[in-house]
């Protein structure tokens, strides 16, 4: 097989894999479609190799093996800032859903004690509690 058709083979094979992990929603379409586009023009390019030839001339680099990679240190780059900005949505959300338990905790006690019947905190060696499991 040569390196063309393995390019052609190994790409269609990932879009397969990626349509696979669509429909078993273990990724969502945000991230399935990029990678699906990726794959599609990767296998185009391996298809027609004279297309990748035009693209280095036309970006003005020597070998379309230093225009490959380029591209691909530039999609890996976006890749990696895209997943920055989830993790620090993520990490913004899972500081106010904290914060709103805590408060929603010490609406609880102060209720539950406003109604004379003290409830035991997370520190109290209440029935419970990890105290009176050791």
């Amino acid at each position: 097989m040569s390196g063309y058709g393995f390019a052609i083979a190994a790409s269609l094979g990932i879009v397969v894999f990626l349509v696979v992990l669509l429909r078993s929603r273990r990724v969502r379409e945000k991230y399935a479609f990029i990678w699906i586009a990726v794959g599609i023009a990767v296998a185009i390019l391996a298809a027609f190799p004279e297309l990748m030839l035009g693209l280095t001339s036309l970006v003005g680099i020597q070998t379309p093996s230093n225009l490959l990679f380029s591209a691909s240190l530039i999609v890996l780059l976006f890749v990696c800032i895209q997943l920055s900005v989830e993790v620090s949505g993520l990490e913004e959300e899972t500081r106010t859903l904290a914060e709103e338990v805590a408060l929603l905790r010490l609406d609880v006690e102060r209720a539950a004690a406003a109604a004379g019947n003290p409830q035991p905190g997370p520190d109290a060696s209440g029935p419970g509690s990890d105290a009176s499991n050791r």
